[in-house]
């Protein structure tokens, strides 16, 4: 007898929080006989990089009551925290404050760990966890053919790109390189000599963190163009959500006119900015997609960094941990550009550019650590993004941000069935990053597909 293939599986490229909830969704959504593969090449599935580390210090940004994996139950991952056993250890990294529980990204990494176990024992042969490399997507009749680094190929119906963010190149290129997330790289450091971290986001917070909790003792420098450092959380309401009028949702201007107008009010009112940021949360989509193309432009250029800091909040405790390192002169902050790198056998001479123009300076350091975040599109070392880019499968979105795509993922450009998620639609969207925004636009893209390869 000759055996009757059956539909071929649809593939989620990537296994950390994106690829997750794409695979969750997919197969809710999907008919029994359609199956997921879901590939990973570098960290555990459901963990990625962010949710692999076991330094308790290093803390979720969001409160553990906006960290739920399911759409439907959005209390369960602080209802996992109250009814899990932990060891004293596990314990330290769950943090009360007035602003709420944070927990640290160990934790929510075995949390979704969990989740995919579940997942697999309820799916059966319909999910397939891959751990290769993925090189290539190679459009098919029907479909697409994917290409892994060890030569395997297999055809596929779909494929959701689900990657996070992109690693992009060096900020400051330098033999004396130290990856942020590798604590075993911070072990030998002098405590006499400085540590370079470039960047003065999220990821910097996290990267003092490391360099303290693996003993290192001396003075950190971190640099940015501005030198901003997130907020903390407060324990501060949402005010209402506004309503705008046409000629201010077109205008970034008047936008902010809104906002501080508004920000004193709240002050005056006895609360503070949160409450006036946090109301422009369910909207943000909506007023980021209804700017025209300039002022998107002058947002980029004139106000992310500040609206990032200030919506992007940090838990409190690790908001704390870097005002104490400011106060004490272990942290310093610098606001300006490197303008080059000069190595020598002790350690690389950094070439800095104050903001706002005036002399340069150097600084003798021991080793950079970039912490600058997800790149540009076209700036991207990731294989296969550069493999599909040459396909012309994908193309650059706005302002080279992410993925040319529709709102709801399908990519633009090719009549390939391509979707992405997540952080690859920075740009298409403006809140596609943090959790809830993935947990939730996960169940509207596997309807898509699943609408997609739908019987005629």
């Amino acid at each position: 007898m000759t055996a009757i293939e059956g539909p071929h599986p649809v593939l989620v490229v990537g296994g950390g929080f994106s690829g997750l909830m794409a695979a969750t969704q997919l197969l809710r959504a999907l008919p029994p006989d359609r199956s997921v593969l879901l590939y990973e090449r570098a960290h555990p599935p459901g963990r990625g990089l962010a949710y692999g580390t076991a330094n308790p210090d290093h803390l979720l940004n969001l409160r553990a009551t906006q960290m739920s994996a399911d759409p439907e139950r959005p209390q369960d991952f602080a209802d996992w925290l109250a009814r899990t056993a932990f060891d004293a250890a596990e314990r330290a990294g769950i943090r009360s404050t007035p602003a709420g529980t944070f927990a640290a990204r160990g934790l929510y990494g075995r949390y979704l760990s969990e989740h995919l176990a579940r997942l697999e024992v309820g799916a059966g042969a319909r999910l397939r966890v891959v751990r290769e490399n993925l090189s290539d997507l190679e459009p098919r009749p029907g479909g697409l053919v994917a290409h892994a680094a060890d030569g395997t190929r297999r055809p596929v119906s779909a494929a959701i790109l689900a990657m996070g963010n992109l690693p992009g190149p060096v900020a400051a290129q330098s033999r004396h390189q130290r990856d942020p997330w590798d604590a075993g790289a911070l072990t030998d450091l002098d405590p006499a000599r400085d540590v370079l971290i470039v960047g003065t986001g999220l990821t910097m917070m996290d990267a003092v963190a490391t360099l303290r909790r693996q003993g290192f003792g001396g003075r950190i420098v971190a640099v940015s163009r501005r030198g901003l450092v997130p907020k903390p959380h407060a324990p501060v309401p949402a005010g209402p959500r506004p309503c705008f009028d046409a000629a201010t949702r077109a205008s970034v201007r008047k936008l902010l006119a809104w906002g501080r107008a508004e920000i004193a009010a709240a002050h005056r009112a006895g609360t503070d900015w949160r409450s006036v940021v946090d109301a422009l949360r369910p909207i943000t989509d909506e007023l980021w997609t209804g700017l025209p193309r300039a002022e998107q432009a002058r947002f980029l250029r004139h106000l992310r960094p500040y609206w990032d800091v200030h919506r992007h909040r940090t838990a409190p405790p690790a908001a704390d941990t870097v005002a104490q390192e400011i106060a004490r002169g272990t942290l310093v902050l610098r606001a300006g550009r490197i303008r080059a790198v000069a190595d020598d056998a002790a350690g690389a001479l950094v070439t800095l550019q104050p903001r706002g123009g005036g002399n340069t300076c150097t600084l003798a350091v021991q080793a950079i650590l970039d912490a600058t975040g997800f790149s540009r599109l076209a700036e991207t070392r990731d294989p296969l993004v550069r493999n599909l880019l040459a396909r012309g499968l994908v193309r650059p979105g706005p302002f080279g941000l992410g993925l040319d795509a529709a709102p709801e993922g399908r990519l633009r450009g090719t009549d390939a069935p391509l979707w992405a998620m997540g952080p690859l639609l920075r740009g298409t969207l403006w809140e596609c990053i943090a959790v809830p925004d993935i947990r939730d636009a996960s169940v509207g893209l596997a309807a898509a597909v699943a609408g997609y390869l739908a019987p005629a």
